[in-house]
C-alpha cells in the first residue's frame, strides 16, 4: 500500500474469501520475474486469490469486476492483467480483456528460461503497449526466448 497499491477484497459473512491487487505504478511480476511499468492511465491488477474452500463459486470473477468497474469509474484507459489457469483466463475475458502477449516461463539450477510470443489475434497496437509496459531498461520486451540468472525477488 506504501507504494500505492490498493487491495479489493470479497467477503462472505465476516471472512475474507478472495482478494486482489491494483497498482498504477510499478511492480514486480514474480512469475515471469519482470516488472510491469503501467503508462498514463494504465493499471495493472496482480495477485487475485480466493480461499480454496471458496473457489469456483464466482468470487474471483466478482473481484476482476469489481477492480474493473472501480478503474473504469476513475477513468482509467487500460488495466493489465495476467492468468496462470483455464478458470480465471475465462473470467478475465469476460472482464473485456483480451490476450496481448503469452509466456513460457521454467526456472532450472538457478537459471530462468523465458519465451515471450504475441497472441494469436492480437491487433499491433495492443501488441506494442503490452511491449512497451513490460519493457526492460527502457526497451520493450522482445518477443523471442531468453535465459538470465533467476531473480527470485518479492514486491
Amino acid at each position: 500500500m506504501a507504494r500505492g497499491c490498493r487491495c479489493f477484497v470479497a467477503r462472505l459473512g465476516h471472512d475474507v474469501v478472495a482478494f486482489g491487487w491494483l497498482a498504477s505504478g510499478v511492480e514486480w511480476i514474480g512469475e515471469l520475474e519482470l516488472e510491469i511499468r503501467p503508462g498514463r492511465g494504465e493499471a495493472y491488477i496482480w495477485n487475485c486469490a480466493t480461499d480454496q474452500r471458496h473457489r469456483r463459486q464466482g468470487f474471483f470473477r466478482s473481484i476482476v469486476n469489481g477492480i474493473v468497474a472501480q478503474a473504469r469509474q476513475e477513468g482509467m484507459s487500460r488495466l493489465w492483467i495476467g492468468t496462470l489457469d483455464i478458470p480465471a483466463a475465462k473470467a478475465v475475458a469476460d472482464a473485456g480483456f483480451v490476450p496481448a502477449l503469452r509466456f513460457t516461463s521454467v526456472w532450472m539450477s538457478g537459471m530462468r528460461w523465458l519465451r515471450v510470443r504475441r497472441a494469436e489475434t492480437v491487433d499491433s497496437d495492443l501488441l506494442i503497449a503490452a511491449r512497451e509496459a513490460l519493457s526492460i531498461a527502457g526497451r520493450p520486451i522482445r518477443v523471442g526466448a531468453s535465459l538470465k540468472r533467476a531473480d527470485r525477488r518479492t514486491h
